[in-house]
C-alpha cells in the first residue's frame, strides 16, 4: 500500500466515490482527461471509463444560493418552516410519533420525516 494515493481519506470504510468532476477531453476509446481541483494535484488526471460513475445531473434539485444563508464555515442551518404530515407508529411495546417536517432550502419532495419533540 505504500505510495497508493487515496483521495484523502483512510479507513476500511472509507467511500470510493470522490465527487463529479468536469470531462476535459476524451482520450483513446476508453479514457478520459478529468478537471480535478487542486488538492488532488498528486493524483493523475486521466482515469479509465470502469472508475467513472455517470453523473446525471437534476435541475429540481439546484438550490439557488441566495436562499441559503451559507456561513464561512460552508454550512447552513436548515430551518423548519411546516409540518406536513403527523402519524404515529405502533412498536412491539410502545408508539413513537414522527412529523413530516418541510424545510426552508428544501421543496416539498425533499420534506422529511422526523420524531417528535416532546
Amino acid at each position: 500500500m505504500k505510495g497508493v494515493m487515496r483521495f484523502g481519506k483512510k479507513g476500511k470504510l472509507s467511500p470510493r466515490y470522490v465527487g463529479p468532476y468536469r470531462i476535459l477531453k476524451r482520450i483513446g476509446k476508453v479514457a478520459y482527461q478529468l478537471e480535478l481541483p487542486a488538492d488532488l494535484a498528486a493524483v493523475h488526471q486521466v482515469f479509465h471509463i470502469s472508475l467513472l460513475k455517470k453523473c446525471v445531473g437534476d435541475p429540481a434539485s439546484i438550490v439557488p444560493l441566495e436562499s441559503v444563508a451559507v456561513k464561512d464555515s460552508l454550512s447552513y442551518e436548515d430551518v423548519p418552516v411546516e409540518i406536513l404530515d403527523r402519524q404515529v407508529r405502533r412498536l412491539r411495546n410502545k408508539e413513537v410519533a414522527s412529523v413530516k417536517v418541510l424545510w426552508r432550502s428544501q421543496s416539498v419532495e425533499g420534506a422529511t420525516w422526523e420524531a417528535k419533540q416532546p
